[in-house]
């Protein structure tokens, strides 16, 4: 499923026009995106949580050459699905 059909079966679930399920789809976004910059981490109960990981600088290797580089520090995120949402798939 692309953005568009997931945009599309938004409006249909939440009997909206699929112009207003785009600007949902957009304040979402941009919320989660916005808030978990100052927040660090969401949790939506039963769903998920979205955190924001440090990954340390570490050493690596080319495996074409077999050199080793240096692999700088970053963020990263981390996303966690929530023990309903996993038990929603699993039937």
């Amino acid at each position: 499923m692309n953005k568009s059909e997931f945009v599309a079966a938004l409006a249909l679930h939440g009997a909206m026009s699929k112009a207003d399920a785009e600007k949902c789809y957009q304040a979402f976004r941009h919320t989660l995106e916005t808030e978990l910059l100052v927040a660090g981490k969401i949790t939506f109960p039963g769903f998920c949580s979205v955190e924001i990981v440090d990954k340390p600088a570490r050493k690596a290797r080319n495996p074409a050459t077999g050199q080793e580089i240096e692999v700088p520090a970053k963020k990263s995120i981390k996303f966690k699905a929530g023990k309903e949402f996993v038990d929603k798939v699993n039937h």
